[in-house]
């Protein structure tokens, strides 16, 4: 296996999940930029040393894991599958390819059998958190529409993003008087992450402004929420807001159904779904919170209830570990499927 980005923050989470679950690998090659060559890697008692990203690391390799730029997966990926490598890849290069399957392995496991180009692609760690749940209720109910509002952690935008969020949390802790009085935004101001402060904030803006006013992280919500379901139809609308988290996206969903709903049945069809963890007794205070869900593999889902004003719909919030399901958990289990 060759895990190409393995020194960042999901390629690291890679390496241990790998270690966690007893993947199956006779040889495992670190791939990093320029910077990270020569650094050692802990992985199953021994040290594996990072090397440069070159056509040679693929050859002999069966799989490759991908955890790098949109610009660099388009450039190296189809390298590693003409190598004969099948390719796992996180970025959002490959997800809106037809040829290549954007895998859910809870959802449509079967797709990663014989990709056309050797290539598999895993979604945005946000539609993962949500996709989930609304697949184990479309089973029962097909699914017509969502309306979605995201509580996205600070690293969805990367360690800068986390660094930003500590940075400004310690100019706020030493200036208490000004955040107590409302004028935190005196003493924290927006970074080269956010243009905004994210601590003590909210920022409605994830990923970049498209055309229509939606952003990249909306956009890729809706799109990759129709694939990876296969309703190419699928009415799905979505607000992302940054929130000062470090791990941990959260969604509020909004689904609209083509009959009425059981929440009963719901709650049960939640329960027994694959990858899911109900949490779903408000009045006990158990309910998904981001601090709950870190480090954690399941996807959990609460809040559930039925439309006030309409029987055919639900409304929950779904939470996952974006590092984990929402990245490396998910390639590990794609790699799983194909051994």
């Amino acid at each position: 296996m060759v895990l190409v980005g393995a020194t960042g923050a999901v390629g690291t989470e890679v390496l241990r999940i790998l270690e966690q679950r007893d993947f199956p690998v006779d040889e495992l090659v670190p791939v990093a930029s320029p910077r990270s060559v020569g650094r050692k890697l802990r992985f199953r008692g021994g040290d594996l040393e990072v090397v440069g990203l070159q056509q040679k690391v693929f050859e002999g390799a069966d799989l490759a894991v991908f955890d790098v730029s949109e610009e660099l997966s388009l450039e190296w990926a189809p390298v590693a599958a003409e190598s004969g490598a099948v390719v796992i890849d996180k970025s959002a290069a490959f997800r809106m390819d037809i040829d290549v399957p954007l895998v859910v392995p809870e959802i449509n496991a079967d797709q990663v059998r014989n990709p056309p180009k050797g290539i598999i692609a895993t979604p945005n760690c946000t539609t993962t958190a949500m996709v989930m749940p609304v697949a184990a209720l479309h089973r029962k109910w097909t699914v017509n529409r969502l309306v979605l509002a995201t509580y996205q952690a600070a690293s969805g935008s990367g360690q800068p993003g986390v660094e930003e969020l500590w940075e400004q949390t310690q100019l706020a802790v030493k200036e208490p008087d000004a955040v107590r009085e409302g004028r935190a935004g005196d003493v924290i101001k927006g970074g080269d992450t956010f243009v905004h402060p994210i601590a003590l904030n909210v920022i409605p803006k994830c990923g970049s402004v498209k055309d229509d006013g939606y952003t990249s992280e909306e956009l890729k919500l809706c799109h990759e929420t129709r694939k990876i379901m296969g309703l190419p139809d699928l009415k799905v609308t979505a607000t992302c807001v940054r929130v000062p988290v470090v791990t941990g996206h959260g969604v509020a969903v909004h689904a609209e159904f083509d009959s009425a709903v059981s929440l009963e049945h719901a709650r049960a069809l939640l329960a027994e779904a694959p990858g899911i963890e109900l949490a779903d007794d408000v009045g006990a205070h158990d309910y998904p919170t981001p601090l709950r869900a870190t480090t954690r593999d399941a996807c959990y889902v609460g809040r559930i209830r039925r439309d006030l004003f309409d029987d055919r719909a639900l409304e929950f919030f779904s939470v996952s570990d974006n590092l984990r399901k929402g990245a490396a958990l998910n390639a590990v289990q794609i790699a799983e499927l194909l051994i």
